[in-house]
């Protein structure tokens, strides 16, 4: 099978970016300012009303309206590598299994397969490693010098009950251990009761607390009741200060969707229009196999354009998603598709 070793190619539809480009692990994105937030605007913030029918609609197109294949199709895969934000969040978690999954971070695709595939120049390496704040000391140890950041889940994940002194503080600690992104949860109960002075100001304290680290704010779409609450929450989170909004912890029985992303990402669009601001967006949550990860990808170019389909801005919270993308990729490079166990994730 004749495959192309051109980098360029890969590089028209949204391969990684050059290395002087990318600045992994840099608390401002390269490309504009992190967001500040403010002042909770409960006008505008309540004015985010969604006809469901409607975004199910336009959602259920988005697959449809634009494919990508053969060449191309693996071009979008490695830059889908370079957003993934690779996850471990079980409870038998070890310093061993977070090491072996770091060193994956930081060579995703076997070396054979990006010579095939004429991307051996290019930094392929995901965009951060997500675990828990016990394991964020080990994975700074083992991500040292790598370019590739930390991500912990602090503030009581998943749940995001306990007392909020506590979550604060476990915020900073993570951020203490080497954290430079933070991915937290809201109380949902605060958007269910329409409580959204007490969102902004619990959203405010995090964003104060993550000091120079990034904030991720996890909005748990799927227990949220309705995606009128979706908007507005997502609304509320950026005027507090959120640099990424965040679906799902990937806990609940909903996780991340397509009509729920759409919501997210157009509350992105107008609080771009409204501070200039650019703020990321992360799905997360059953989020498995390559075409999902592509879909997710169309989604961002459609609604928010191609400076969206970079790790500065995007992120798909996965663990297994890695070892599809690479099934994948080996099939374009050979013709036939290989077992999972040759693309161990640790």
């Amino acid at each position: 099978m004749t495959t192309t070793r051109d980098p360029i190619r890969y590089q028209r539809v949204g391969a990684p970016p050059a290395a002087d480009e990318r600045r992994p692990g840099e608390a401002v994105p390269p490309e504009g300012r992190r967001n500040p937030g403010g002042a909770l605007d409960l006008e505008w913030a309540l004015a985010g009303r969604v006809n469901r029918s409607a975004a199910e609609r336009r959602a259920e197109t988005l697959p449809r309206r634009r494919t990508v294949k053969r060449e191309w199709q693996a071009a979008w895969l490695l830059r889908a590598v370079t957003v993934i934000d690779l996850t471990t969040l079980a409870g038998d978690d070890t310093p061993g299994n977070v090491r072996r999954l770091c060193g994956k971070a930081c060579r995703p695709v076997r070396a054979d397969l990006l010579e095939t595939l004429g991307a051996s120049a290019l930094p392929i390496r995901c965009g951060a490693v997500c675990v828990y704040h016990a394991l964020v000391p080990a994975a700074v140890e083992a991500l040292a010098g790598s370019g590739v950041p930390v991500a912990a889940v602090s503030a009581g994940f998943p749940a995001g009950l306990s007392p909020l002194a506590q979550r604060v503080a476990e915020v900073r600690a993570s951020v203490e251990a080497g954290a430079a992104e933070i991915d937290i949860v809201i109380t949902r109960g605060h958007v269910l009761g329409a409580r959204w002075q007490a969102l902004h100001d619990e959203v405010r304290l995090f964003r104060e607390a993550c000091g120079a680290a990034r904030l991720k704010v996890i909005l748990g779409a799927g227990e949220l009741a309705t995606l009128t609450n979706v908007a507005r929450a997502s609304r509320v989170a950026m005027l507090a200060g959120a640099d990424f909004i965040k679906t799902s912890t990937g806990k609940e029985a909903v996780n991340a969707t397509l009509p729920v992303g759409l919501v997210m990402v157009r509350a992105i669009r107008e609080y771009q229009e409204r501070t200039g601001i650019a703020v990321g967006f992360k799905p997360a949550g059953g989020i498995r196999s390559a075409k999902t990860a592509l879909d997710w990808m169309i989604l961002m170019k459609e609604e928010l354009g191609d400076e969206w389909l970079r790790p500065a801005r995007f992120r798909l919270g996965a663990s297994g998603l890695l070892t599809d993308i690479e099934r994948q990729l080996e099939h374009f490079a050979t013709g036939r598709y290989s077992a999972a166990y040759r693309h161990p994730m640790v």
